[in-house]
């Protein structure tokens, strides 16, 4: 795939230390026209599936490229109604192929995707892998996970600092494929983006072994492939029990 100017791109996907298969899918996509580059940008997405060894795995991508075929071919609209479509297709592909294969019952996936149109940021999600956003010294997590968890932090039952290293941080509340219908966290209004912003998508795998800090000081001074292999290598020190996947994006 052809970056265009304008950012540094880098992705890395690892099955980890204990896992014997990668059930987290990834991918980046820009129109090949640059006629509609100014209109689509580009979009990056990560999924972490769930259902075992073939539900997992065909889940996150079945997701992906639904996601992306509906970014792609979206016309009417803008990004976020494109980014929408994407998730309500890739909900009801995944129930579909459940119900085509009674043994992959319970197959899911989370996604989180992020649109880039210049620079303001769009982004959609579900389940509990996460985007954050660097700028200088400061690390933000825009995304909320749909988790059991981050309840008990909205109840007041637990404070934010216990939840990252709670043993039921990885219980989902809303993932694709499951339930009746889905409601992705998808912001009315994009993210305004500066020069040296740094953006990560990452799966649990990944900020379930470091903390925001870590990931912040880990992007100071390296390129984005560099930031990819640090972070991952570190989570893999610290025992890799599930799989690996980041996309990190610098504005230029």
């Amino acid at each position: 795939m052809k970056v265009r100017p304008g950012v540094e791109l880098a992705s890395l996907s690892d099955v980890g230390c204990q896992r014997e298969n990668n059930e987290d899918r990834y991918s980046y996509w820009e129109p090949a026209n640059d006629l509609e580059f100014p209109i689509k940008g580009r979009l990056a997405i990560v999924a972490d599936g769930m259902g075992g060894y073939e539900g997992g795995q065909e889940a996150s991508r079945i997701a992906v490229e639904a996601i992306e075929e509906a970014y792609a071919n979206g016309g009417v609209g803008n990004p976020r109604s494109w980014l929408l479509e994407g998730f309500q297709a890739a909900h009801h592909r995944i129930q579909e192929y459940a119900d085509k294969y009674p043994d992959l019952h319970g197959m899911g996936t989370t996604s989180t995707a992020m649109a880039l149109i210049g620079h303001q940021l769009f982004y959609a999600h579900v389940g509990d892998s996460r985007l954050y956003m660097v700028r200088g010294s400061t690390i933000s997590r825009l995304t909320h996970d749909h988790s059991y968890v981050s309840r008990l932090v909205e109840n007041g039952v637990l404070r934010a600092e216990e939840a990252e290293s709670h043993p039921q941080r990885h219980i989902l509340t809303a993932a694709l494929g499951a339930g009746a219908s889905v409601t992705p966290d998808c912001p009315a209004e994009p993210v305004s983006l500066e020069s040296g912003d740094v953006l990560v998508l990452c799966t649990d795998g990944l900020w379930g072994l470091l903390t925001e800090s870590e990931i912040q000081t880990a992007v100071a001074g390296k390129s984005a492939a560099e930031i990819c292999d640090h972070l991952v290598d570190t989570a893999k020190r610290r025992g890799g029990p599930d799989n690996i996947t980041m996309q990190v994006v610098r504005i230029n």
